[in-house]
């Protein structure tokens, strides 16, 4: 062997020594990583609720209606559409002329009977003094405490008179029937208006969505069953059927929704309602297993050999957040990969 080559040969045959002597004459190969598979879903059929989308409108559970309680003109009107209004507040005045004139004929009345008790009660005093002198009978004294009493109790009732015109007239107050918003007032100004004819709108209770079904799916509306309302430009939130009306009118069935975040100021919005009607067996798969290219839908299938490949499906909504329908492109045991797996 050649000299040169002499000095590599020995740090050579040196370095295996030093390494045998570590690892108790073991050489420690380190072991390779394990080979993960993707984590993926196996495609089942499944029961799925049905729903029914259907129009329905965002209002309040009540409705307060302010009525005029006498008939005449509105002459003042305080709200308007929108305004915020509490119990009792006066909305508006009807005025009826013939009611002001009734009054005062009733107030001259009375100042009339009071001139004639008065003159009564003088007439009283005259004679009791009289009687007491001697002068006059015990029957003309009786004869004027019976006039003096009868003038009180005319006194008394053309009071009572006086009082119910000036009540009848103070009618004419349109009054809030409970707290709330104006939602409508369609009775301008100068209006001849009747007894017990709306003037003002109110919203009365909680807000709540109210729907009508047809009767023949009326069935499957049941207290507190799951609704799904799709408000324009908004989120999905979830509602739960609150009351169902024990009537049909013109072949629909109402019931009121109850929901959280709906503001009084959506009254009269109209919203899209998810009612569930039944049951029927699909394919369903979360959103993420769903991504789309080019305005298409694709799911990310794992074959038996471990290769993934992008199929186009066509997908519905199902009413519930973060699952859609799959109505082609996947067959029950196929495994599917979830969107962030497939990149």
């Amino acid at each position: 062997m050649p000299m040169a080559r002499m000095p590599a040969l020995i740090v050579l045959i040196m370095g295996l020594g030093l390494l045998t002597g570590c690892n108790d004459g073991k050489v420690k190969v380190p072991s390779p990583a394990p080979i993960t598979k993707p984590v993926g879903l196996t495609v089942q059929i499944q029961s799925l609720a049905d729903f029914k989308p259907v129009s329905a409108i965002i209002t309040s559970r009540d409705e307060g209606l302010a009525k005029a309680r006498i008939s005449g003109t509105l002459v003042r009107l305080n709200v308007k559409e929108g305004d915020t209004v509490e119990r009792g507040e006066v909305l508006g005045e009807v005025r009826d002329d013939r009611l002001i004139y009734q009054t005062e004929a009733l107030n001259a009345q009375t100042r009339a009977v009071e001139a004639e008790l008065a003159h009564a009660e003088a007439d009283l005093a005259r004679i009791q003094t009289l009687y007491n002198s001697g002068i006059y009978a015990k029957a003309r004294l009786d004869q004027s405490l019976a006039v003096a009493k009868a003038a009180r109790a005319n006194l008394a009732a053309a009071k009572a008179q006086a009082a119910s015109g000036a009540e009848l007239g103070r009618q004419g107050a349109v009054l809030a029937p409970a707290n709330g918003k104006v939602l409508h007032a369609p009775v301008p100004v100068g209006t001849v208006v009747m007894a017990g004819q709306t003037i003002v709108e109110i919203t009365a209770g909680p807000m709540i969505v109210r729907l009508d079904l047809p009767e023949a799916q009326a069935a499957s509306l049941k207290t507190g069953a799951l609704v799904m309302l799709e408000p324009n430009g908004a989120s999905p939130v979830e509602g739960r059927i609150l009351q169902v009306y024990p009537s049909v009118t013109d072949g629909q069935v109402r019931a009121d929704i109850a929901a959280s975040g709906l503001a009084s100021d959506l009254a009269g919005q109209s919203v899209r309602a998810l009612v569930r009607i039944g049951e029927r067996r699909a394919i369903t798969l979360p959103r993420a297993y769903i991504a789309n290219r080019y305005g298409l839908d694709f799911v990310r299938v794992l074959a038996k050999d471990a290769k993934a490949s992008d199929v186009t499906v066509q997908t519905a909504p199902t009413g519930l957040p973060g699952q859609v329908e799959i109505l082609s492109g996947l067959a029950p045991g196929d495994r599917v990969l979830p969107v962030e797996a497939a990149q």
